[in-house]
């Protein structure tokens, strides 16, 4: 196995030549923040901050793409807008944002092959999103949007949303975290009380690596589907089909239905446990670019050791079976079971973890925090031990 698989895939975990790039501009006003939070230039009210945010679904819409060739079921675009949109209120979340955020849709596609009703049922998933939100009490409000037609710089297509919300600094969450404290873990995998179908837990990240290790050559075909700078000998090297069922996943579902399950938002269940247990909460990380290691943009010398993670989901396991990323690798691509975290006192560990179970979702503490001379993530794991 391949500890360079991700990269030579195109893309990349850490990001590293990104963050070079932007290392001299402003972090904000709290740079240990999981959001770039601002002075509330919007009203000039120093109690007040804005917030704003941009993400997309990234390359899930290519497998999105295959799918809908293959199936022609556009519905698998409505999912791509939750991607989206996830992506970007999850992350506000971790600074204690869970309500009145506007949202933007940005939809860049290549026309010659990305026709008017996936456009359409892009712009439906987003409103049927902020809908089933706003039965949970998260107030999102839509801003519009732009719908470019790119295909000179777009392969297939391209969703995004940015998201903007105004706060107040009394109620931010900055994160803090602090040798002793503990770590819980939320699932991404399973069916909470306000899903209404099971989810893979796959999320929107790692998903390159994971359409090219599982699905098989005959999808190479489809050039539109991958770079063309990409090798060839790394290009679909699975040997699953979108349509093949998993032994080992609930309900029978195919291979594409597991990949492309909608990324899981977390927002009604951290809305409460904010309200509730705000006061033992010192920091909550969303694990999507750099999977286990993405807290490590977020400490300073402490050690975060993983030693209690979830069992690999149905999803993970095919992944740990045919991938050609290294064991190290894996946690560094994916969230490998789950997708949030919370850095918090002990003595609110079983709290927090039922009332997470009063929404069907699973948690329980996945590690602690403890001194440490360098900043450092450890997992261990039915894998291996990893120090990163």
């Amino acid at each position: 196995m391949s500890t360079e698989r991700y990269k030579a895939l195109g893309v990349s975990a850490d990001k590293e030549d990104v963050h070079r790039a932007i290392r001299n501009l402003d972090q904000g006003l709290y740079p240990r923040a999981f959001c770039k939070v601002l002075p509330d230039w919007v009203a000039g009210d120093d109690d007040w901050v804005n917030l704003i945010h941009a993400d997309t679904a990234g390359t899930k819409t290519s497998l999105a793409y295959l799918y809908w060739r293959e199936t022609g079921d556009v519905g698998v675009w409505r999912n791509i807008a939750q991607d989206a949109l996830v992506m970007n209120l999850d992350d506000l979340a971790c600074v204690g944002c869970t309500r009145d955020i506007v949202v933007s849709s940005t939809i860049g596609r290549n026309r010659h092959l990305i026709p008017g009703e996936v456009v359409e049922a892009i712009i439906e998933g987003n409103a049927a999103f902020i809908e089933s939100m706003r039965n949970s009490g998260i107030r999102i409000h839509a801003g519009g949007g732009e719908t470019a037609d790119v295909g000179d710089i777009v392969r297939s297509v391209d969703v995004g949303i940015t998201a903007f919300a105004r706060m107040p600094k009394s109620d931010l969450l900055v994160n803090a975290i602090k040798p002793g404290n503990a770590v819980v873990g939320f699932a991404s995998a399973g069916k909470t009380a306000y899903e209404n179908a099971y989810n893979s837990g796959i999320g929107s990240n790692g998903l390159t690596a994971a359409r090219h290790d599982l699905l098989g050559k005959q999808y190479a075909r489809i050039e539109e589907s991958y770079a063309p700078q990409t090798s060839k000998d790394q290009v679909y090297t699975g040997p699953f089909a979108l349509s093949d069922t998993v032994e080992t996943a609930p309900y029978g579902l195919t291979v594409g239905q597991l990949l492309l399950s909608p990324t899981r938002t977390y927002l009604p269940v951290l809305q409460e446990l904010l309200g509730s247990y705000r006061k033992y909460i010192h920091g909550i990380i969303h694990c999507t670019g750099g999977g286990q290691t993405k807290v490590l943009k977020f400490i300073g010398n402490v050690a975060v050791v993983k030693d209690a993670l979830f069992d690999p989901p149905p999803v993970f396991q095919m992944l740990i079976r045919h991938s050609l990323c290294s064991p190290r690798e894996l946690y560094q691509v994916y969230n490998m079971g789950h997708r949030m975290e919370m850095y918090v006192d002990d003595c609110a560990v079983e709290g927090i973890c039922e009332m997470a179970a009063r929404f069907s979702l699973e948690a329980k503490r996945i590690g602690y925090v403890e001194e440490s001379a360098v900043p450092k993530v450890i997992v261990r794991s039915g894998l291996g031990e990893f120090e990163y």
